[in-house]
């Protein structure tokens, strides 16, 4: 095994698949990140009404790729060690199966893994409104060891395409797992006081 950080990458049905490829073209852009990619049906068919990306053109973003239904593969066991998971976008399904532990698929076994080896888990959930249900499902996700990042645009750094609105969350999913934000994030450096009157 080399140095290399293993990240897996896994997209879902949910809107925003922008979001993990974003994020792929940004770790293949880090020599010390090797990426291992799993998307789910859903998110085949999301990605080409959203992007003008084939499926192929995402997974040859990535460093090693696995299909949806193979709970034989590498990231199926703990013994396989990875710097984490991101779940980008994460649909409801798929987050209410990782705080239930109901691991009937590659992504939902792999997110297992991460929690129960006590890996990050980033769960960048794509969904509104939510309703109860929902927000439970969130909170058991987050009390075993999971962290729920719905891709909320911050605008005081003034956002003025769709791609630095998609930066911002990317970057700080980055920073979350511990690795470079790339200049994506500006650090807050405290209020410029203005005499607006």
């Amino acid at each position: 095994m080399d140095d290399r950080k293993r990240i897996v990458v896994a997209i879902t049905g949910a809107s925003g698949s922008i979001y993990g490829i974003r994020l792929l073209e940004l770790l293949r852009e880090q020599s010390e990140i090797e990426t291992h990619l799993v998307i789910s049906p859903a998110g085949r068919r999301t990605l080409l009404h959203e992007t003008d990306y084939a499926a192929a053109d995402v997974e040859a973003l990535a460093d090693v790729v696995y299909g949806y239904r193979d709970i034989g593969a590498a990231l199926a066991s703990g013994s396989f060690v990875t710097h984490g998971m991101v779940v980008c976008p994460c649909s409801i399904r798929t987050l209410s199966a990782l705080a239930l532990s109901a691991s009937d698929n590659l992504i939902t076994r792999a997110g297992d893994v991460t929690l129960k080896e006590g890996r990050p888990l980033v769960a960048v959930l794509r969904e509104t409104p939510l309703h109860l249900g929902h927000l439970r499902l969130a909170a058991q996700l987050t009390e075993i060891g999971g962290v729920v990042m719905p891709p909320v645009p911050a605008f005081y750094n003034r956002p003025q395409t769709v791609s630095d609105i998609v930066d911002d969350t990317v970057g700080r999913v980055l920073a979350r797992l511990g690795l470079p934000v790339l200049g994506l994030v500006e650090e807050w450096q405290g209020d410029v006081l203005r005499d607006d009157r």
